[in-house]
């Protein structure tokens, strides 16, 4: 299979060309560097390229410039320069099979999950939950559970909060103590959540992972842009959502090995986002994630600025690496550089440190793993530019190809069947229902008063009309009925004496 080029090493002046080998590439990478350096391009040279050998893709789309690999790029003179200092044949503008995703329906297929999938631990991250409140959390998934309730959307865990507060004592006796200022926190932090449009992430129907997992009829794999432009404003969502994803690939696809390329490439963009504020069990999660997913045929590949943005435990495990130019104007700037300097095999050619500050726009410092899964001395590259628009991409465009993406008469049509929020309000409605019947029917009560005589003028002087009557039972309920007995028992003795 070719491997995939990345550019062409100019740390002499015969240097070749560097290549990523689609065997290593479920051996996850880093591109990394300051803003304005080139990243993006880099990771859409990577994406078109794993792309082209059949390999699916998916990535975010944070400021709206990767959705240009739906289409084809310019042929102008400078790009036509730079193919030719490459010496890249066959080069032609072309663009990518691409499906649009996005988490609010607006740009891309409505991507969504249900609460129950999302799991207690990251919904606590993106409502910002602490530990006390998280606990709580906690027990209201195990009480659905119990109780055989679905949690779909957040109308269902917002019906099942209101039920932890009706039977809060019993609950906090048979599954631990729950406070109603919890309860409220959780209840605000919802609100939040459903303002920042967090209702349009939580239903059905759910994402199916095999329509990550695309090729088309010609072999191609099929890159999944997911729009996180605003996304992005709300980090922990953002992260949260993408962290979800990448377990849900980690528990759902099986052990293959190692194969001739991989099943799917995984682009986490803004990986700083992913780490900042993680308590330590999510980061050893997260570790865990990425030292095993290789063997189900995955690669994740983080974008920062920094490297040193991933931890050293992750940082270890990424096999191929990118990095672009980093200015050391400050001490954490001198830090990072220090940090990418010394996780770069050595090039006795090269004084990396120093050439991280040089880099020009384009150009990268660049080691992949070669044969037996050897990393290759860093080289100084000149990073291939992309067949596609390196640039965003108009409305219309983007209408064209959602029109034609396979995915969106699935997606597109949100379905509401019943959940926990439907079964306790009909629950509810029933019990309403049974406390208004007639007293006839509730046992040992007294019967109601006749419809006429003494006992209608009797009822209609204590509670009004049917119109106020149903008032006073909605607004007193079991408080009313007790008072209104006893005024009923006085005035009857008095009569009847």
């Amino acid at each position: 299979m070719d491997p995939i080029l990345v550019g062409k090493a100019i740390t002499t002046p015969d240097g070749g060309p560097v290549h990523l080998l689609p065997r290593y590439g479920n051996r996850h990478g880093l591109v990394a560097g300051a803003t304005g350096t080139g990243k993006t391009v880099t990771l859409m040279t990577l994406a078109e390229g794993f792309s082209r050998i059949g390999v699916p893709v998916f990535l975010a789309d944070v400021k709206g410039d990767v959705a240009g690999l739906a289409v084809p790029g310019t042929a102008n003179e400078k790009l036509q320069a730079r193919v030719g200092q490459i010496g890249i044949d066959g080069w032609a503008p072309e663009g990518s099979p691409v499906v649009f995703w996005d988490l609010y329906g607006r740009l891309g297929h409505p991507v969504r999950t249900t609460v129950s999938e999302m799991g207690p631990t990251l919904l606590s991250r993106i409502l910002e939950l602490n530990d006390t409140q998280s606990g709580v959390l906690d027990i209201v998934f195990k009480l659905a559970d119990d109780r055989g309730l679905l949690l779909l959307d957040l109308d269902d865990l917002r019906a099942l909060l209101g039920l932890v507060a009706d039977e809060r004592k019993t609950i906090s006796t048979d599954y631990g103590l729950v406070s109603p200022q919890s309860i409220g926190a959780i209840q605000r932090a919802l609100l939040r959540l459903s303002q920042d449009g967090g209702d349009h992430v939580f239903g059905e129907p759910a994402l199916e992972l095999h329509d990550l997992m695309r090729t088309t009829h010609d072999g191609r794999g099929v890159v999944g842009i997911l729009a996180a432009d605003q996304l992005v404003l709300r980090p922990r969502l953002y992260s949260s959502f993408l962290l979800w994803l990448l377990s849900e690939l980690f528990e759902t696809l099986p052990e293959v090995g190692d194969l001739d390329r991989p099943k799917l490439v995984f682009v986490f963009d803004e990986a700083h986002l992913l780490f900042d504020d993680a308590p330590p069990a999510l980061r050893q999660r997260i570790e865990q994630v990425v030292r095993i997913i290789r063997s189900k045929g995955v690669g994740v590949y983080f974008c920062s600025q920094f490297p040193d943005d991933v931890p050293d435990d992750i940082l270890g495990q990424l096999g191929n690496r990118v990095q672009h130019a980093l200015r050391a104007f400050t001490p954490r700037d001198q830090k990072a550089v220090r940090t990418a300097a010394e996780t770069f095999v050595a090039n006795p050619q090269l004084d990396v440190a120093q050439a991280i500050g040089r880099l020009g726009t384009g150009e990268a410092l660049v080691s992949t793993l070669q044969d037996k899964g050897i990393p290759m001395p860093v080289e100084h590259t000149l990073v291939a530019p992309p067949r596609c628009r390196m640039g965003a991409i108009t409305d219309a465009e983007r209408a064209q190809v959602r029109a034609g993406s396979p995915v969106g008469a699935k997606y597109d049509t949100a379905v509401n069947r019943e959940s926990a929020a439907e079964l306790l309000a009909r629950r509810a409605e029933a019990a309403t229902a049974h406390s208004g019947a007639p007293a006839a029917k509730r046992g040992n009560e007294a019967p109601a008063p006749e419809e006429g005589g003494m006992g209608r003028a009797v009822n209609e002087w204590l509670f009004g009309t049917r119109r106020r009557q149903g008032v006073v039972q909605a607004a007193g309920k079991q408080a009313a009925r007790t008072i209104t007995n006893r005024i009923v028992r006085g005035i009857l003795g008095s009569i009847l004496k």
